[in-house]
């Protein structure tokens, strides 16, 4: 299981073989191997991984308008705990942290 934090450094969500689950364990979406990028239960872009940890919404990606069809979820793995926070990397013009509560 991956760990992912934002730019601040906030745990905001896990990654287990290729689907994405919140830090309670809910399926929120999805990787998609080819575009290297995480799309939501809906098939939206959602973001990438940056830094090696840190899962960003890239204002300039070329997948916001595609859509990567449903593909359901695969349920919940549970809490697997609060790692805490991991440190700021700051901000860049091109990302900005994404909102999975939306």
């Amino acid at each position: 299981m991956n760990r992912l934090f934002n730019s601040q450094g906030e745990h905001i969500a896990n990654e287990l073989a290729g689907r994405l689950y919140s830090p309670d364990g809910e399926n929120i979406g999805r990787y998609i191997e080819s575009a290297k990028i995480f799309v939501d239960l809906n098939g939206r872009y959602l973001g990438e991984v940056v830094y090696g940890n840190r899962l960003l919404h890239n204002r300039s990606s070329g997948y916001q308008s595609t859509n990567f069809g449903n593909a359901g979820t695969t349920g919940t793995i549970g809490n697997a705990g609060n790692p805490g926070t991991i440190g700021s990397i700051g901000t860049s013009s091109n990302y900005e942290d994404i909102r999975l509560d939306e």
